[in-house]
């Protein structure tokens, strides 16, 4: 199958934060859209562009190419594809389906395997960029699986990314997805802390991050985040009880390999502290909070 931009039949599961944008790129390069998600009002937007409304996860998988997805937990990835009404059952020969969502590796495997038998294909693509990525079209994409699927996708996924990177067989997107977002977290951890640190020691910290975010210690976080946090802007560009489901998978993939990431726990349970304060909905540079209120 030979894919081009457009004239494609796009199934898209999932229109929250991340999946509205992602599904909008696809569709104004002309592609026929069918769209599902839990909560309709959320696709309604793309809905008035054109896209047509399905009734469900199967529904997608009769009459579409191409299934992408992108919903909150692993728990609901396995629901759109095994469940009643899910994709796997109703896939046909010659499709693939993407999943873009943030998961587990033994989850991703078990779709490919399915897919497999259904003379289907199946990836696992997580994303990182943020719901800034996702409007400006600019993510990191993290694939995993059938390298042909991979091969028939790539022009799919340029029009969501920039840099868009083949990582291995299936499960090897969510991998990296784990390794990106054990920097994120660190990452995250990092910032409020100098963050805190300027405030309490009497510095200017916008004068401080002027300084700090052209040397070594420059990041996206500290770039996109640190300034949100001084305007106390915690809108969710990432949802704080996304990034403690990113890291207990994290923690869980890492000692099934034999890593030690104590880091990684300590941000957890910060993260975790913060949802327990009703902050779940927030988005993770949120986790200042818990220095302003100590």
């Amino acid at each position: 199958m030979s894919t081009t931009l457009q004239n494609n039949t796009i199934g898209f599961i999932g229109t929250g934060v991340m999946g509205k944008s992602m599904a909008g790129h696809l569709l104004a390069a002309g592609n026929a859209m069918h769209i599902y998600t839990r909560t309709r009002a959320k696709a309604a937007d793309l809905l008035a562009r054109g896209a047509q409304w399905a009734d469900s996860p199967a529904q997608i998988a009769q009459h579409c190419e191409f299934v992408f997805t992108i919903v909150g937990m692993p728990h609901d990835v396995e629901a759109v594809y095994f469940g009643e009404k899910g994709i796997i059952a109703n896939l046909q020969p010659g499709a693939v389906a993407i999943d873009m969502t943030t998961s587990t590796p033994a989850l991703a495997e078990r779709i490919a395997e399915a897919a497999r038998q259904r003379k289907a294909l199946a990836l696992d693509a997580p994303v990182s960029g943020g719901d800034k990525g996702a409007r400006e079209g600019a993510l990191s994409i993290m694939v995993g699986g059938d390298r042909e699927g991979f091969d028939q996708t790539l022009p799919l996924f340029e029009l969501m990314g920039r840099n868009i990177v083949y990582q291995g067989t299936a499960g090897s997107g969510q991998r990296c997805k784990i390794c990106n977002q054990i920097v994120v977290a660190m990452n995250m951890l990092g910032v409020c802390e100098a963050l805190a640190f300027a405030v309490n020691s009497g510095l200017e910290p916008k004068t401080v991050l002027q300084s700090i975010s052209a040397g070594a210690a420059g990041s996206w976080a500290l770039t996109n985040l640190a300034p949100k946090i001084l305007d106390h802007d915690f809108a969710p560009g990432f949802y704080v009880k996304h990034i403690i489901k990113d890291l207990t998978i994290a923690v869980e993939a890492a000692t099934e390999v034999g890593v030690s990431v104590e880091g990684v726990k300590l941000v957890k349970s910060r993260y975790e502290e913060l949802a327990a304060r009703g902050f779940e909905y927030d988005g993770t540079q949120a986790l200042y909070k818990l220095w302003q209120q100590s």
